[in-house]
């Protein structure tokens, strides 16, 4: 176990909730008193799909992730708040950074850093009422990205283009920076129904495919 304890930080916050989801799913079949061959079967596969998240994971790490030999709830609290300890921060990132991403945006209002907890996070963003913008912020290929989007509170639950979950959702819109040399005024508007509450989207999103492909159409990458 003590080289369990060593081992740096490898789980991302979108990663974790996936696991938490297969667990939940574990726990649901197990209280429809299943066969106890096909409870087994869903384990399995949760198993396999949470080892599938990190194909270039140690030996000790894949140890750490397996799930295959827990019954009770209270073992799989325990992972998880074991595995919570290998969170991966969301980069850190100063507020004269966040300037320099929206440099065209000269009354910027900026989040309260200081009370984000960056190990929670999967993509950093704030909304600003008094324009009716959002901010986006995500590490893209390596690199922080931030988008700036209108933002129109759709008073209604769906669900959310980015963590795919049902809830109160908002509709925002940017305008791609692609251009056509054909035509150099074209643009185009890009537009999604994503959760209204940042902190309940990073709580429930399992992938950043969708959040990926919106920040690059929309930055013309």
């Amino acid at each position: 176990m003590e080289r369990l304890r060593m081992t740096e930080g490898f789980i991302k916050n979108e990663q974790l909730n996936f696991i938490k989801k297969q667990i939940a799913l574990i726990k649901h079949t197990a209280q429809k008193h299943v066969p106890p061959s096909v409870l087994k079967a869903i384990i399995d596969i949760a198993n396999a799909k949470v080892l599938d998240l990190f194909p270039n994971a140690s030996s000790d790490q894949q140890e750490m992730l397996d799930l295959s030999s827990l019954k009770t709830d209270e073992q799989f609290e325990e992972y998880i708040q074991h595995l919570s300890a290998f969170l991966l921060p969301f980069p850190s990132v100063t507020e004269q950074q966040l300037k320099k991403m929206f440099p065209k945006n000269k009354k910027l209002k900026l989040p309260d850093l200081s009370m984000i907890d960056h190990k929670k996070l999967t993509y950093l963003s704030w909304n600003d009422l008094r324009s009716n913008k959002k901010f986006i912020v995500y590490e893209l290929d390596g690199k922080l990205v931030g988008i700036e989007c209108k933002f129109e509170p759709a008073g209604k639950k769906s669900f959310c283009s980015f963590c795919k979950c049902a809830g109160e959702v908002a509709y925002i819109s940017t305008v791609t920076k692609a251009k056509k040399s054909k035509n150099p005024d074209y643009y185009k508007a890009i537009g999604n129904l994503i959760c209204a509450d940042n902190s309940e989207c990073n709580k429930k999103i399992t992938n950043t495919g969708c959040l990926t492909s919106f920040l690059k159409e929309s930055l013309g990458i």
